[in-house]
């Protein structure tokens, strides 16, 4: 049986991304909609990028958070999408053995760093509304810089280990992923031996990497909604609420789904649920961040 196993691991050079291959009908519909949803992420982000990099009004350190979500964004939707609508086309997608381990390992480290990113950006917002006084002193920009590297170092070192590990695994029971991309879930439901182990590392990986981020989120955003509620001006209060609370939505889909996908344990996952979860925070918040958290702003329009 060993030997039987060890030949089905090595024989394994590629895999076969199913995608949405179970909804004949409106395969179609699917290509046309994610097609639709990748341009207008990608034309949104590249105009951010442009416009932050262009304009010296914009250079402040909210709009280089926001021009390095942008461009972590363009990177995260084209990890993904492009192979994505591949195999809505093909039914059956095929994917190299390495270029698998490529997938995983560019989302994996492109999805920690959006977590990291996404804190330091409410972190930001926290001192500029809360600490006004104290905001330029500390967001210098040699300090954005040192945030936003951390952010991109620890980013894509976190996922090297986990990586790892799952590609070590002997995959002898198919080569067929449930999937739309090389998932981690997906890809530990072909080993053949335990994954106990590796599930448990997952856990606590994914807890270290979005729980604690959403918690110092979620906390900067309730002090800057206790201070919006002691500003005099109805008018005021409510644009500022406005903009924390659809900011804090986008956090709480991005954060809570990742927590969900990557918290359940394999077994009780729904495959179905998994690809509906996983599109939320790879195809359609992306498309959405740029409309949230900049093309609504009057300074990003006036740059435009």
């Amino acid at each position: 049986m060993g030997t039987i196993d060890k030949e089905n691991q090595t024989a394994i050079t590629e895999f076969i991304l199913l995608g949405f291959g179970d909804l004949h009908e409106i395969q179609p519909l699917l290509f046309v909609t994610f097609l639709f949803i990748y341009t207008v992420t990608m034309v949104g982000n590249i105009l951010i990028v442009l416009v932050v990099a262009a304009d010296h009004n914009l250079h402040t350190p909210m709009y280089f958070f926001l021009g390095n979500l942008s461009f972590l964004e363009i990177c995260y939707t084209t990890t993904i999408v492009p192979k994505m609508l591949r195999s809505i086309l093909t039914v059956r997608e095929v994917i190299l053995f390495m270029g698998c381990v490529a997938q995983l390992y560019i989302f994996g480290s492109l999805a920690v760093t959006e977590c990291l990113i996404l804190s330091v950006m409410s972190y930001d917002r926290y001192l500029a509304i809360c600490k006004p006084l104290s905001y330029a002193s500390v967001m210098t920009f040699k300090v954005c810089l040192q945030l936003a590297a951390g952010c991109w170092v620890a980013g894509f070192l976190t996922p090297i280990a986990m990586v790892a590990l799952t590609f070590t695994l002997p995959f002898c029971a198919s080569k067929e992923v449930g999937h739309f991309f090389c998932d981690f879930m997906p890809l530990l439901k072909l080993s053949c031996t335990d994954t106990h182990l590796v599930e448990f590392l997952s856990f606590i990986v994914s807890a270290c990497v979005t729980l604690v981020p959403f918690l110092l989120t979620l906390t900067s955003y309730c002090r800057i909604i206790l201070t919006i509620q002691r500003i005099p001006s109805t008018t005021g209060k409510q644009k500022a609420f406005s903009t924390c609370s659809s900011h804090l939505l986008v956090v709480s889909v991005f954060y809570g789904t990742i927590i969900i996908v990557y918290g359940v344990p394999v077994g009780n996952q729904s495959p179905a649920l998994n690809k509906a979860f996983s599109l939320l925070y790879t195809v359609i918040s992306p498309m959405f961040n740029p409309l949230i958290y900049s093309l609504r702003n009057k300074e990003v329009q006036g740059a435009l």
